[in-house]
């Protein structure tokens, strides 16, 4: 690759492609959360000895989350194409990616809040209990307070895990870096582009780590 070659790949090719993996993080990454809490809350409340004991509940969308999180993302994205063309009407491109990267990560990241409520002293919720404290104010209030280092924590991996699947996304036309990577680097045997795109997804990592852990020591 020439120097004029290699100007155009960083400020044309892999500047859109930076973009585009950051919005099949950003985008992901809130939607998954978003459905992560309400799983793992559900699942916490309806356990045997929750708030409010439920089995059936908790024993069928525990089968259900475990369910999606035994697929191996590359198989989910092709098993979810029909819903994703449902969906966003198209299966290529990063709007058609945000759906199955939302699907695997949703479970994963339930099962880590979930994890961390559990975690949250017993002592702490008969304290609330005493007071006369409701099950809600229980749950937002003790719960997810007490739970929200250890639940930033694991978002912050779960993070770089969708970072993980918008590059395998990328194998299956949603673009992006992972994308890049197939086409400009291994098919067209480029090692330079390898290179600038492996570091470009080094760097991301880091950031996305040190925010995590900014955030944890603040919440802590």
């Amino acid at each position: 690759m020439n120097q004029t070659s290699l100007s155009t790949f960083l400020t044309e090719i892999l500047g859109e492609a930076f973009l585009e993996t950051l919005y099949m993080i950003l985008v992901p990454t809130i939607l998954a959360t978003i459905i992560g809490f309400i799983l793992a809350i559900t699942l916490v409340v309806t356990k045997p000895n929750g708030l409010k004991p439920c089995s059936l509940i908790y024993k069928v969308l525990g089968f259900i989350v475990n369910i999606f999180r035994s697929f191996p993302f590359i198989i989910l994205i092709v098993a979810l194409i029909p819903f994703t063309r449902l969906i966003v009407g198209t299966s290529i491109g990063e709007e058609a990616a945000i759906v199955p990267i939302t699907v695997g990560a949703a479970p994963f990241i339930a099962r880590i809040i979930e994890s961390a409520l559990n975690e949250v002293d017993y002592g702490l919720i008969e304290a609330a209990k005493s007071f006369g404290a409701t099950k809600t104010q229980i749950v937002f209030k003790v719960m997810i307070k007490e739970a929200m280092p250890s639940i930033v924590s694991g978002i912050t991996l779960s993070v770089i895990s969708i970072l993980g699947y918008t590059a395998m996304a990328g194998a299956v036309g949603a673009g992006g870096l992972g994308n890049v990577a197939l086409t400009y680097g291994h098919q067209r045997f480029d090692t330079a582009v390898m290179i600038y795109t492996v570091i470009t997804l080094i760097i991301i990592v880091q950031i996305i780590q040190s925010l995590g852990n900014l955030a944890y020591k603040k919440l802590k």
